[in-house]
């Protein structure tokens, strides 16, 4: 008779089930991607969007990108029912790139195309190359083949980059391109950093100038400081264009960024070595304080920098157990992701649902979530310290020791809140519903 082997020996303790998310789907996380491609598009001087969509559509993507700060409108064909069934969505596209060319200030054309344009056939072959002079770009971003307004950003960029980077320039050596929509001190502290080791950051992608998508084709190296830049680096490769993926992170994150930073634009070892020792020795001293010693923390969010931010955290001494983005995983995400398994991280979520995030607030006990609006509001119904990750961490510096510093010691006072919500939720609930949300 055959003998049976136990895949675990006697006396030995099961290994953990991994984790498994939630099991219904229903609610992804993350905003309609037309969204990433708008915020992208509307800030570049001389843009004039044309979006092609239905109604419904075009109303709810106008507000949101007014809401977040976009200065000109975006003109569009009325799509109803009734358009849609008439087969003539070519030409109601034709004549909306038409009007957007008479806009004032308008130097190219960006052309959105959502579901349902792409759904109704819009031929690109059939589209004006340009009109009095004005480029057309094509930026098709249906959410049905586009999954997040994160990777909608990089679609957008690469489009726009295809059409404007500059491709028969000479490199200029020791210059560096960013791509990543970060924190507006991040850049100036990058570049002061590079300046000390003989190099220079001479743009930030996405930007607000053509001319600047122009300049970063003649840079010598790009840095990915964001992974869901895909495509716009792969415009940039072809170009001939070194790639840096990671970023600046951490005492670890930094000194290693500075150093592969160095080797691409083939600055002074010795320099590049001091000035890392440098970044590295300032970050750990802040370090040694362990500033969240002892926190378990949630970090989810929709902008796909969530796993920099978990980085963070654990070098911060805390505990990240859960990561989840709603990003799609890639080579550009695999060093962070197997970084964090590394460091005691146990599940890290791409493509990820709300109910993911639930799931993962059942299965650990949190002293902090850090995530989007409805899981933020889901965990203080808890009773637990809880923040919007976009708007209030994902908007502050970052990068080296400096952002290292200021990032950590605003999630060490976020960990301080807890007796006013054990207060908020003794107000509502009393005792004993604040025992059972334990």
């Amino acid at each position: 008779m055959a003998e049976i082997i136990p895949l675990t020996p006697a006396g030995a303790e099961a290994p953990a089930e991994p984790f498994r998310g939630g099991a219904c789907k229903l609610h992804p996380q993350t905003m309609c991607p037309a969204f990433g491609a708008l915020r992208v598009l509307t800030r570049i001087e001389g843009a004039q969007p044309a979006m092609v969509t239905d109604t419904g559509c075009l109303y709810g993507l106008t507000f949101v990108t007014h809401f977040y700060a976009a200065r000109k409108s975006i003109v569009a064909p009325a799509l109803g029912t009734a358009e849609l069934s008439s087969g003539k969505v070519q030409e109601a596209a034709n004549a909306a790139i038409a009007e957007a060319a008479t806009a004032a200030n308008t130097s190219f054309i960006p052309v959105i195309s959502l579901c349902v344009a792409e759904t109704a056939g819009l031929a690109e072959e059939l589209l004006p190359k340009e009109v009095d002079g004005k480029p057309v770009i094509l930026v098709r971003v249906p959410a049905y083949a586009i999954h997040s307004h994160p990777e909608a950003k990089d679609v957008a960029l690469a489009a726009v980059m295809r059409r404007f980077v500059d491709t028969s320039g000479e490199h200029e050596p020791g210059t560096l391109a960013l791509i990543g929509e970060v924190f507006p001190a991040d850049p100036l502290l990058i570049d002061g950093v590079l300046r000390k080791m003989g190099g220079r950051v001479v743009t930030t992608l996405p930007g607000r100038h053509v001319d600047e998508i122009k300049q970063a084709g003649r840079a010598a190296a790009v840095a990915a400081l964001h992974p869901f830049y895909r495509e716009t680096i792969g415009v940039l490769r072809e170009r001939g264009v070194a790639v840096v993926s990671g970023a600046p992170i951490g005492a670890e994150g930094s000194a290693a960024w500075l150093r592969a930073i160095g080797a691409a634009l083939d600055l002074d070892e010795d320099v590049v070595e001091r000035v890392a020792a440098e970044e590295e020795a300032a970050a750990r001293g802040f370090l040694a304080s362990k500033p969240l010693q002892g926190a378990t923390i949630l970090v989810s969010g929709y902008e796909g920098n969530e796993m920099l931010y978990a980085r963070l955290l654990i070098e911060g001494g805390a505990r990240v157990p859960y990561v989840s983005t709603s990003i799609g995983p890639s080579a550009l995400t695999a060093a962070d992701e197997a970084w964090l398994k590394a460091h005691g991280t146990e599940a890290v979520i791409y493509r990820k649902t709300l109910e993911d995030d639930q799931a993962a607030m059942a299965r650990w006990s949190f002293d902090l979530v850090i995530g989007t609006t409805t899981l933020a509001a889901y965990a203080k119904e808890k009773g637990i310290p809880s923040v919007y990750y976009t708007n209030i961490l994902s908007v502050r510096p970052l990068f080296l020791a400096g952002g290292m510093v200021a990032s950590l010691s605003f999630v060490r006072d976020l960990l301080n809140r807890k007796p006013i919500y054990d207060r908020m939720l003794a107000f509502f609930e009393g005792d004993e519903g604040r025992e059972a949300n334990r």
